[in-house]
């Protein structure tokens, strides 16, 4: 008796410290991030709730009062936003991730084009890239093109997305035959190639910072924040092609 009664304790206590997790982090960390949080759950009991979408988005969210517990930014600029605002708990923020920046082709695309060429590869189609002015891989993207002088000739055919994977996915659905994302997303859908890399001195380094909002503080916020620095989330993050950078 002693002992079942020993077992049902510790179970109601365990059930008991279980807390949920909410995470606003930028879509193109969805693929690994999804591994990551059931791991998580399976690991600790808590439960983790994902919101994805472009970091402009996100941010703008958080600032009028979204309750994320944890924001995860595809670019320095966004979290620096946050914290403007004062919405970031002390000496909670650090640099997570890296990533790089590639073009992409749909299925029908060339297996690979030289980046100058590319104007006369779009010919009269589109190029998929995230928002220019506020999307990061956008803006990253604006900027690579730019640096090697496309911009100018590039810009009245690009189809500005809400995000990175919903660039993504107007180049694997073929609505567009090329488009500019983050190496990490080719991963997500096999319909998809790399025709490009572009330079990495063409555009600013991709950090991803994560930080601890403000507001509510738990036990659970800090042992997720923990976790994404741990053994098996540095794994999955790199087996999707990120650098893991802390």
């Amino acid at each position: 008796m002693w002992r079942t009664l020993s077992l049902c304790t510790v179970l109601a206590a365990q059930t008991a410290a279980a807390d949920t997790v909410v995470v606003f982090a930028a879509a193109s960390t969805k693929t690994a991030l999804d591994q990551i949080a059931a791991e998580f759950t399976q690991t600790t009991g808590h439960d983790v709730v994902l919101s994805y979408a472009g970091s402009s988005a996100l941010a703008r969210q958080i600032t009028q009062g979204a309750p994320a517990d944890i924001f995860i930014s595809a670019n320095i600029d966004w979290m620096d936003a946050v914290e403007a605002e004062g919405l970031i708990e002390d000496r909670s923020r650090r640099d997570l991730l890296g990533n790089t920046l590639v073009l992409i082709g749909s299925a029908e695309s060339a297996a690979s084009v030289e980046l100058a060429d590319l104007p006369e590869a779009l010919g009269n189609e589109r190029l998929a890239m995230g928002m220019v002015d506020s999307v990061p891989a956008g803006i990253y993207g604006k900027a690579a093109l730019d640096t090697l002088g496309l911009w100018a000739d590039i810009q009245p055919q690009v189809a500005q997305m809400d995000n990175v994977r919903s660039a993504l996915a107007l180049v694997a659905l073929g609505e567009a035959p090329f488009g500019i994302v983050y190496a990490t997303d080719v991963l997500a859908d096999p319909s998809v190639h790399v025709v490009a890399e572009f330079p990495t001195d063409s555009y600013p380094a991709i950090v991803y910072p994560v930080a601890d909002i403000t507001g509510r503080d738990s036990e659970a916020e800090n042992a997720f924040l923990d976790y994404l620095t741990g053994p098996s989330a540095r794994a999955l993050f790199e087996a999707q092609g990120f650098t893991v950078l802390d």
